[in-house]
């Protein structure tokens, strides 16, 4: 097949080119999904210790226009190992993982085909067990064994027996809201409130005809619900600015209570206000986290490295928590989690500010939907109580004046190493100049704290998870800290060949 199949690997998921264009070719083929079908079940089978034929695997997929195809390589893959398949359409990730939980699938695995808010031409696969997520490692176990495995072909025979699992998924998410507001009688728990959904045209369109209108809510004004593969209104990323700004107009036009986005997904979402607060990244973090604090006092909650001081603060002071900074990478902020609970640090909250959100309560999970179940359901209370909105909560969450991230681009063909030189590199540098100082507890890269009169803020540098990168995060309380913070790094850059920083010098030359 000519395909180098260690290239797929994108941490703890396969994510590849699905589409040909004049630029790339694909790599991630129904030929290539079938050997990943075969292999995961091979891995399954001994991982179980038991014969490949024991083994129901179920498959789902978001609203890419290649996840057709690609279901019946998967699936050729499985049932070409002599394990038996459920196939569970269009689905999201988080409810694929609890189609090995909940008692009507229990399957032994599931398969999610998606790329998340990458462009159409993209897709890949997330793979579970009832364990939750599989880890790196794992992902490079699968590459090992599919690359041992002799390609048969595409069997396009009968994929197995169709299952309904986002109604499952979907009463469980009631059932949780129920028991939170209450049973809200004939009307429902949610009667009285107008909530938009904005799916991006991914899988979470669902969110609007299977959970809100079924307990009473107002849903006139959802966007962009229906599944398609090329996304032709914004991006599926509550992440991305046009995608934030949409359903912001949305709420102000329909005067809505609240509205909701997901990614492509479903497993990322954040939210707007009834007043047009957008909450994501930082203010989702501080949000979910003030949620979580008054259920679970004095709890850690693990969030990813280019958090802001303001969080921190927020949370230790305001809210009486402790904020534990961690690294990049949403099943790295999972795992420090669970590490943390094991030793006897109570944590309920592991949260990226991607706007992965994982609590322990619901397997530690990263769940757009039962993270908007959460929100739902502190919006009742809040009404009931004093009639405030969501935004009430972190009123007291310190904004910084500037925020930005730089790309630092490594030419090396070694650029992990190139990129560790000038990150410790870094660090003497700083250890020179007055007014800086390096940010003890730090697991990522190199974050600086600026003092007033040298930046007032800070700044981390970091090596990308999987791209030849260096991230640069600057954030600074004062108008123009980011120009004075990016002017030293600048000189400080200077000194290195085979790097691009065009992002920082255009930045600083406006």
């Amino acid at each position: 097949m000519n395909i180098d199949l260690k290239k797929l690997q994108n941490g703890s998921d396969i994510r590849g080119i699905a589409i040909s264009t004049e630029k790339e070719q694909a790599n991630l083929t129904p030929e290539t999904a079938a050997l990943f079908g075969t292999a995961f079940t091979l891995w399954l089978a001994e991982k179980h210790k038991c014969k490949p034929e024991k083994l129901v695997i179920a498959v789902g997929h978001d609203s890419r226009i290649t996840a057709e195809s690609l279901r019946t390589g998967i699936i050729s893959g499985i049932k070409s190992a002599d394990a038996s398949t459920i196939n569970c359409g269009l689905a999201s990730t988080p409810a694929m993982f609890m189609s090995t939980v909940m008692k009507e699938l229990s399957c032994s695995g599931s398969v999610m085909i998606t790329a998340s808010h990458l462009p159409y031409n993209r897709n890949g696969f997330k793979f579970f067990t009832p364990e939750g997520g599989l880890e790196k490692k794992d992902i490079s176990d699968l590459i090992s064994i599919a690359g041992r495995i002799v390609p048969a072909g595409i069997n396009v025979s009968p994929s197995g027996p169709d299952k309904e699992l986002m109604d499952l998924y979907a009463a469980f998410l009631r059932k949780k809201i129920r028991e939170r507001i209450g049973p809200g009688g004939s009307t429902g728990p949610l009667s009285g409130f107008k909530i938009i959904v904005d799916a991006g045209n991914g899988a979470g369109g669902f969110f609007v005809d299977k959970v809100l209108l079924p307990l009473g809510a107002d849903t006139t004004g959802s966007q962009f619900l229906d599944p398609d593969g090329m996304f032709p209104n914004h991006e599926p990323n509550p992440e991305n600015q046009d995608a934030m700004k949409s359903i912001q107009s949305a709420v102000l036009n329909t005067k809505a209570d609240l509205g909701i986005i997901f990614d492509t997904d479903v497993d990322r979402a954040a939210i707007v206000d009834s007043d047009g607060t957008i909450i994501n990244r930082n203010t989702l973090i501080a949000l979910i986290s003030s949620i979580i604090l008054r259920e679970h006092p004095g709890s850690t909650i693990v969030t990813d490295s280019v958090t802001s001081d303001g969080l921190t603060e927020f949370i230790n002071k305001s809210l009486g928590g402790r904020h534990h900074r961690f690294r990049r990478g949403y099943k790295n902020v999972i795992n420090e989690a669970i590490r943390l609970n094991s030793v006897g640090v109570e944590c309920h909250l592991a949260i990226e500010t991607s706007g992965h959100g994982a609590i322990k309560e619901n397997f530690f999970l990263d769940d757009g939907a039962y993270l908007v179940v959460k929100i739902l359901a502190e919006m009742a209370r809040l009404r009931v109580e004093n009639n405030k909105g969501l935004s009430s909560l972190i009123s007291k969450l310190k904004q910084p004046v500037e925020e930005k991230e730089f790309r630092i681009t490594l030419l090396d063909e070694d650029f992990t190493s190139q990129g560790n030189h000038i990150i410790a590199s870094l660090e003497k540098f700083v250890l020179s100049k007055n007014g800086w100082a390096i940010v003890p507890d730090n697991y990522e890269g190199l974050r600086i704290s600026c003092s007033p009169g040298y930046g007032n803020g800070w700044f981390l540098m970091r090596m990308s998870l999987h791209d030849p990168v260096i991230p640069l995060n600057i954030e600074s309380e004062v108008n123009g800290g980011i120009q004075q913070i990016g002017l030293i790094l600048i000189n400080f850059l200077q000194s290195f060949s085979n790097i691009r920083y065009d992002s920082l010098r255009d930045y600083l030359s406006d």
